[in-house]
Order: C-alpha cells, then structure tokens, then sequence
C-alpha cells in the first residue's frame, strides 16, 4: 500500500513503452508532460500537474539519441526541482556512457564520472539503473544508487526455455564477464568458461578466439554478457563455440543497443535464440530478426520503485526474484 506522500512518475521520450508497461504494473498514472524540441534543437519541457512535495520518478533510457535522451533527463530533473519536488529519483535502465569508467589510455575521460556530476547538478537524489556495465560506477555518487540485476529473470528465462539447460555451460565472451557467469552458472548448478580474445600477429589478419577455461564440447553453451553493440564479439564467440563441439549456442544479453549491428547477420549466426531486456526499445530489432527474444523487465523497476516510495529494502530484487511475480497485479494503492 501507498504510505506517505504520493508518487508521481515522468517520462521522456527515450522509451515511453517500458514506462506505460511500469505504471501499469504500479496502478497510478503516468503524470502527463511534453518533452518536445525547438526548430534549432534544443529541448522544451512543460509538465502539465504539480509536483509540490511529492516523490518524483523519472524513467529515461539510455539508448539510440543518448546526448538527446540524457539532456532530456537533466532538463526534466531541473524543471522538477524548481517545482519543489520532495524527492527525485532518476530511473535509468541503461545507464548512458557507462564504458567509459576509467581512464584505459592517456588523456581518455571518465564520462560515466561526469554524468554522475550532471545528474547531482541539476537536483537528482537517487537513481536507479539495471545491470550496471562496472560496478564501481555507483561510488561516482554522493546519493544514493540502487543497481538492479537481470541476472534472476535470465535464470528463469534459461530454466523455462532452454530443455537441455542441465546439460549446459554459461560462458562469457570475454574476462571482465567472469564474475556475472560464475555466479549463475552456481545458481543452475552448472560449469562455466571463458573465452579469451586474442589478436593475431598480423595486423590485417582476423581476430581468434580461444575457450581458455572450460569444455564445451556436446554442451549447450549459454553466452551471458552485459551489453551488445555492434555484435561483432557476439559472432566471433558463437563461431569459436560451435568450432570447439558446443552442441547448441544460446547468448543472453541484459542490454541490446544493437545500434551498429546488422541484424542479417545475427539471423546468419550459429545460435539459437538472442535474448536480451527491454532496458531500450526492441521493437524494431525484433521485426528484423526472428532470433532475437525479449525479456520484460518492467515488474523489477515497478518493485523498486513501489519498495524506495514505501521505504522498504529492495534487497529481494537481487536474489531469486524469478521473474517479477511478486508485482504482477499488485499496485502502489
């Protein structure tokens, strides 16, 4: 039940499917505002209620038009801050500029810092994102951050879907991915691997990829990563997989940018299905490609946002919360 304050949840115009499907869930409306642009691009923001001393939502993606979807987010953390908003939380499901996270080379920003500072800048309090591409991302913070995982609906999704997923191995593309397979593959109670790139030494010869860790052979290889753009690691790790005897190849991806990918080239892929969240709109992959599968990830961010208004621990939504049916018609009144 509502205690407190009431809610009030926005929207931009990143992904307004994915908060239609949240509000829907929680049983409140979506508070009405126009988020439009000038004739020389820059954004104009009306929202149409108040939002005086009320517990302020705004879901915005990170995804196709980011710079255009992230100043939309500031501008309307801003326009609620000015309107004496209680609390703001930025719901971001896929957290913009979130590779670049260190310094890799010599004069490289750390973008993810400064949108951090952006965000604090223009009056955020909290936010909460989904399957953060490094964790440490959250200390770039002085208020509070809530990183949701994926990680229980792909099991659910693998134990539902996959029949041989006993028979299976959960194997990551590349090193940095050891700690997200390892830990699933204890929960199905499976083996792991890795899959280790390496370039060869001509410069204009292909890249190789080589299972360092783990036996694939006669298995149903399952590759869980974080983020998929161009696809370019996607195929080499699905050719690599079928090459060393994996018997099936299943690629479970939290985020489907897929902003560079040609989707042909997936449906050409040795695999069976590519599945991934709704975090950004897929709509128009999935009617590119009848192998890409997507999971609905609306009921974890409903939940959280029902348990942050109530002040409850959100603590569930990062163990075995299967598949959100702990929200499914239970709303915030």
């Amino acid at each position: 039940m509502l205690r407190g304050n009431s809610v009030r949840i926005l929207t931009g115009n990143s992904h307004p499917g994915l908060a239609q499907a949240v509000v829907e869930r929680l049983n409140v409306p979506l508070t009405p505002c126009t988020v439009k642009k000038f004739s020389n691009g820059e954004i104009n923001v009306k929202i149409a209620e108040s939002v005086r001393d009320e517990d302020v939502y705004i879901i915005q993606t990170g995804c196709s038009d980011v710079n255009d979807n992230l100043m939309e987010l500031l501008i309307l953390i801003s326009a609620c801050k000015g309107a004496s908003a209680r609390r703001i939380t930025a719901v971001i499901p896929c957290y913009p500029y979130a590779r670049m996270d260190k310094k890799d080379k010599s004069r490289a920003p750390i973008t993810a810092k400064l949108v951090a500072n952006m965000l604090a800048v223009a009056g955020c309090d909290h936010v909460i994102t989904m399957d953060l591409h490094a964790s440490q991302i959250q200390g770039f913070f002085d208020f509070p951050v809530d990183n949701l995982y994926s990680e229980p609906l792909v099991i659910s999704y693998i134990k539902r879907n996959i029949d041989d997923w006993r028979n299976s191995i959960i194997v990551s593309p590349d090193a940095g991915g050891a700690k997200r397979v390892t830990a699933i593959a204890d929960k199905l109670g499976v083996e792991f691997a890795l899959i280790h790139r390496e370039r060869t030494r001509n410069p204009n010869g292909p890249e190789k990829m080589e299972v360092l860790v783990g036996d694939v052979r006669d298995k149903v290889a399952i590759l869980v990563d974080d983020m998929i753009d161009s696809g370019k690691t996607l195929a080499l790790a699905a050719r690599s997989l079928v090459d060393n005897g994996a018997k099936k190849v299943y690629a479970l991806i939290s985020h489907g940018l897929l902003s560079e990918t040609n989707m042909k080239m997936i449906e050409a892929l040795p695999i069976e299905q590519l599945v991934v969240t709704n975090t950004v709109p897929q709509k128009q992959h999935e009617a590119a490609c009848s192998k890409l599968v997507t999971l609905d990830v609306s009921s974890t961010i409903a939940e959280s946002i029902r348990r942050t208004h109530n002040g409850e621990s959100i603590s569930l939504l990062f163990g075995e919360w299967a598949d959100g049916a702990g929200v499914n018609g239970v709303g915030m009144y």
